[in-house]
């Protein structure tokens, strides 16, 4: 049940914008536990200015195509996951559409069951435990 605000410059294509959470859908599926009909992403483009972000801190230099994947997900995930989770990302975007590593930022925020509702106001992930 994870969430993702996907944060770029504006400017990209349609089919990057595809490829990009095709990519990160896959790496869910793949190493994450997250099965594929559990896919709920938003993506933000901002304008020059609108996503500030250190060029150089912690493995750059990062470039304009620099990507933010915040992800809030319900089910801890330990150590070990997020970082297949992490090396499979990479490597897919890599592929498609073409980001290259030192481009992509992945932040991971657990919260509770009882802080989702999908919809009709029901606390859904309670009910299902």
């Amino acid at each position: 049940m994870p969430f993702t605000r996907i944060s770029l410059l504006e400017g990209k294509s349609p089919e990057y914008l595809k490829a990009l959470t095709d990519s990160l859908h896959q790496a869910m599926v793949e190493t994450f536990n997250v099965p594929a009909t559990d896919r709920f992403q938003a993506i933000h483009q901002h304008r020059p200015g609108e996503l500030i972000f250190d060029r150089n801190y912690l493995g750059g230099p990062r470039s304009d195509d620099f990507i933010v994947f915040s992800i809030t997900t319900g089910k801890p995930r330990d150590t070990a996951t997020k970082k297949a989770f992490y090396k499979r990302l990479v490597a897919l975007l890599g592929a498609a559409p073409g980001v290259r590593p030192e481009d992509v930022m992945i932040i991971i925020s657990t919260s509770s069951r009882d802080e989702w509702s999908f919809s009709n106001g029901e606390a859904q992930m309670l009910e299902a435990v």
